[in-house]
């Protein structure tokens, strides 16, 4: 996979078919957070609206 890095987006998420597999940042110019709670108080209730499966 020839993947370009986006040095501004660090993401660990192995299964994404945006995460560059040598290095742990994303390949999209720019990724999208939401949450999936009412009333979000702690980062486990932020999610990437970005991710795509491998």
């Amino acid at each position: 996979m020839n993947c370009h890095a986006n040095k501004c987006i660090e993401c660990t998420v192995q299964q994404c078919a945006h995460h560059c597999e040598n290095e742990n940042y994303c390949s999209l110019d720019r990724i999208l957070v939401g949450t999936h709670e009412l009333n979000p108080t702690v980062d486990q209730c932020t999610d990437c609206k970005s991710f795509r499966k491998k």
